[in-house]
This record gives C-alpha cells, structure tokens and sequence, in this order.
C-alpha cells in the first residue's frame, strides 16, 4: 500500500529512516529512488529501516551499459580568482614549503627541518621494503604531491638505501621545475641538517618573488569527499556540494572525486553521465577492478559502512553510494585517474582511483592536483588534506557543537533554506579560499597524508 499525505510516521529518533509504505520480506526498499537493499523480513509503516531488518544486494564485479544520460552544461560562463601561475602552466592556490621525504625512517629528519624553516612536512611510513605495484603507488602519490602547484618550493628527502631510490622519483617526475624542486640524500651528506635549511632558504628566496596574479577559474580543480557520514548526508550537505560543483563547472571547472566503494551499487547513475564511450568504458573497469580487489581478499563489497555511519542512520552501501555521488551534480564524467595523475584538459567530473578511507581519500585527490577539497560530515572530523579542505556540516547541530572544523552549515537546508541560494554561497566561500582565505583546519595548522598499501612490504 501507500501512504497518503494525511498518514503520519512517528520519527524518534533524529537521522534515522523509517518506512513509509509496507514492505514486504524479500522486497526492494526505495531511497533517492533507486534501492538500498532487500527487506530481511516483513518491515511495516512507521518501522525503523536498519541492519536489522535491511541487507545489501550487492555482490560480483557488476556490469553496466553505456547509456548516456542528461548532464550539466560546463565552461558557459567567465569568472576569476586570484592564483600562482607556475612555470609548468599550471596554477596554485598556496604557495606553500614542502618537505617529502621518499622513506619514512627520515621523518623525524623531516619534521625537525618543517619546524625550523615553517616548512610543512609531508611525512608517511612508506618507500622502504616495498615491491612491485606497491612501491609504484606509493611513487605515483609522492610524484603528484612533489609537483604539486599549491608548493612554491618542494625538498625531497632521501635516505639513500631504500628501495624509493631518488634516480626513479626523477625518472618518474619527468619534467620538472629544478629550481623549485630539490633533492638531498642523508646518507651523502656529512650534516643533513645544515644542508636541508641551506636547500630550504633558497627555496624560500624564490618563492618570496611569486605574486598572486588573475587567473580563470576554470584553471581550478576542486575535490569532493564525505567522511563520518550520517543519515542526513545524501539529503543536506552532499547535494548541496553536488549543486555547487554544478555552478563550479559553469565556469568550466574541473571536479575530482574518489572513494570508489562509495559508488558500489550506485555506478549506473554515475556511469550514465559519462562524456563518451571512452570515459565510459575507463570509469567502469576502475570501479571493477576497485570491485575485484575486495573480492580478492575475500571482503564482501557490501560490508562497508561503519559503525558510525550505522549509527548515524546508514544501513547498507548502497545507501551510502547513492548519497555519495550527489557530490558531483550532474556534471559529465569525463574519465578515470590513477594515483598521483592529473587531468590532461579542464573541466568536467574525474573519477580518482582509491578507497573510500578518509585519510587515503584526500590524499589521493591532493596527488591528483585537487587544490582544494570540499569535505562534508555528519558526525565530525578535524581531519585535513595537505591542501585546504573545507568542513561541511550535515546538521546544524554538528556545526554549532564542533564550530572550530566546521566552515558551513548545510543543516539549515532542513530548516528551509534555498539549495541554489547556499550553492552560490559555498561556491563564494571556496573560490574566497583560492584567493588565500584560510580554512579552519589551516588555522589550526592541520593536514597530513596516507598512502595506499596493498603489497608485500620485505
């Protein structure tokens, strides 16, 4: 049956869903007008829709049609911002020191140069014992990190002796600004610490020279990401950040977005916007094989959300993928990158190779070339790419309790705010950032990086 706008449904609790129709054992249960999994047994009106009652129906590699589907217009309107323009052609939003180290046994070494120059220093535990395909990952997002255009000035970091040597981060760098770019080998030299503040100053004297300049906003590439989810994630704030990017890629924007288990059980509606065939077909076997990799270490793809998202009203993966890809509007998907590599032409949607851990996410999404990132939470996170990410609250309340990482409150969508309005004001506020407003978490001196492992470390 169906409910009739004079039934009511009593809601006790905030977040959470609740059946507005009867369904029955084995049925399809409908959210955002697609399903979210299969009824576990008989679920009536007015229920709470949970784990319990409700499982995933997921499962396999998956297979998809290419059927092109209505997108947003992109690069139709003119708009500016005020930027770095790099030697390479491209453009950054900071002008930041960076430290990289290739191994993490140097991150000490590392963070004592970052305090006494005010370098940021980007360290991990990886580049030593790993092999094959691992060692490469972990060279592709070290690569895009160290070309990065939001650093001005970029030391690399070796030790000498690890399996990350210093000649295959050249090789792999291809060409790169030697000026802005240097390299020092601990293990060569006699005071690693006199020898990486001399490399720092001159980094520091250059970079002193650049001045922001006015630049296309269609230069610009902004990442979405949503982590610490809850039941009002595909309703307030993912939405919002899908309406916004819209607006974005009127200007001819660039979108990237990861967390490929967050798109289990929603690539249809991802796929269907795809520029062409090509883009298609490159999405889709980055999701199949994300899809493989879970199946090869014997995970089930639907066992994804957490506990906190359950408790914060999600149930399955599927729930949680259908709102996750509203953070990309409707704009075109326009083709597939793996770690560390940057869209060859401007604006459009780019799906970044990667899991949907946080941590992870936001690093490969910064290796990608994501000047900045626009974050959104339910149940709050202070966590921080090393480029600027913007917090965005599901619910008012999150935003009010946690006011020092939240930058905007989509909340107030639920109290009948206009999502065209607010997607104006988030556009405003992050192109305000790309002029050098700083983000809370960049206040608080916040970011860090992850990189993906899953090989053989010796």
């Amino acid at each position: 049956m169906r409910i009739h706008p004079s039934d009511n449904v009593e809601v006790r609790e905030d977040g959470q869903k609740y059946a507005c129709t009867k369904i029955l054992c084995g049925d399809s249960v409908i959210k955002y007008g697609f399903p979210i999994g299969i009824a576990r047994e008989d679920i009536g009106v007015g229920t709470q829709v949970s784990p319990k009652n409700l499982r995933s129906a997921l499962s396999g590699l998956g297979e998809w049609s290419y059927t092109p589907g209505d997108t947003t217009p992109i690069g139709t309107k003119n708009g500016d911002f005020m930027g770095y323009r790099r030697k390479s052609g491209d453009v950054g939003i900071r002008n930041e020191l960076w430290i990289v180290p290739t191994v993490g046994c140097i991150n000490d070494i590392a963070r004592t140069l970052a305090e006494r120059s005010g370098a940021r220093a980007l360290v991990h535990p990886f580049g030593c014992s790993q092999l094959g395909g691992d060692l490469l990952t972990t060279q592709k997002i070290l690569c895009g990190l160290i070309k990065h255009p939001n650093a001005g000035g970029v030391l690399v970091l070796a030790l000498g002796c690890e399996n990350n040597r210093i000649e295959d981060m050249k090789q792999m760098l291809g060409t790169y600004d030697t000026e802005r770019i240097r390299f020092l080998s601990l293990q060569d030299c006699e005071d690693e610490l006199t020898d990486g503040m001399r490399i720092l100053e001159e980094l520091r004297e250059l970079m002193a020279k650049d001045v922001r300049v006015r630049l296309p906003l269609s230069s610009l590439r902004i990442a979405v990401k949503c982590g610490g989810s809850d039941g009002y994630s595909g309703i307030t704030a993912n939405p919002l950040v899908g309406r916004t990017m819209e607006a974005f890629g009127a200007y001819g924007g660039t979108v990237l977005m990861s967390e490929l288990p967050e798109v289990f059980g929603a690539e249809q509606l991802l796929l269907s916007r795809a520029r062409d065939r090509a883009a298609f077909d490159a999405a889709a076997e980055m999701i199949r094989a994300f899809r493989a990799y879970f199946i090869a270490h014997g995970e089930g793809i639907a066992d994804n959300p957490s506990p906190g998202n359950i408790a914060g009203g999600i149930s399955t993966l599927e729930e949680k993928s259908l709102g996750c890809v509203q953070k990309a509007g409707k704009l075109p998907l326009c083709g597939a990158l793996d770690f560390g590599e940057v869209p060859r032409s401007r604006g459009g949607l780019y799906l970044v190779n990667g899991p949907g851990n946080d941590m992870v996410a936001v690093t490969n999404l910064a290796a990608s070339g994501a000047h900045l990132i626009l974050f959104t939470t339910g149940r709050g996170t202070p966590l921080s790419s090393v480029v600027p990410t913007l917090k965005i609250a599901t619910n008012t309340q999150l935003a009010v309790k946690k006011r020092h990482w939240i930058d905007f409150d989509a909340g107030v969508l639920l109290d009948g705010r206009d999502m065209d309005v607010m997607a104006q004001e988030l556009l405003s506020l992050s192109v305000a950032v790309a002029n050098g407003k700083e983000t809370l978490a960049e206040v608080r001196g916040f970011g860090e990086i992850s990189i993906f492992k899953d090989g053989v470390t010796l």
